[in-house]
């Protein structure tokens, strides 16, 4: 039962900085949106003035002392409002027993149970050394450069 603060803690620290780089981001790699959304004129299509409408949308909703810039308070309080909508999301889509609480086994699965600590584990001793977890630290900073983000803190 101890993992399950830690977990719960994980992701909502996930969460919230999914939430930060996705308003920085703009449209297209944050919260979810639906085409519906973004189809405002209803066409079947959606044309970059209506993703650009869309992006601009967000920013005015973060934007609360209308001064056209956001400050780390905005940022800050945008990303919590969307933390808190994707938890209660989560609450209620894993919740089995709806009791308004998730125990471990009612967390979902990791989709590669094991495979991330494996790899970590280079010399396949069943333990994580210091120096293997620096080395994976690495190659997650690599991997995200290479993927074009650039936000992440580097060390």
């Amino acid at each position: 039962m101890k993992h399950a603060g830690f977990i719960a803690g994980i992701v909502v620290a996930a969460v919230a900085v999914t939430g930060t780089s996705a308003l920085a981001m703009g449209p297209g790699r944050g919260a979810d949106v639906t085409f519906q959304e973004l189809d405002t004129d209803g066409n079947g299509e959606v044309s970059k003035a209506e993703m650009d409408a869309h992006r601009a949308a967000r920013f005015t909703k973060a934007d609360t002392d209308n001064d056209g810039k956001l400050s780390l308070e905005e940022v800050q309080a945008s990303a919590q409002e969307r933390a808190k909508d994707r938890a209660s999301q989560m609450l209620e889509r894993h919740d089995a027993n709806k009791d308004g609480f998730l125990t471990e086994d009612e967390l979902p699965k990791p989709r590669r149970e094991g495979r991330f600590f494996d790899r970590m584990d280079a010399d396949g001793n069943g333990a994580i050394s210091e120096q293997e977890f620096a080395e994976a630290q690495e190659r997650m900073k690599e991997h995200r450069g290479k993927r074009g983000h650039r936000w992440h803190k580097q060390n």
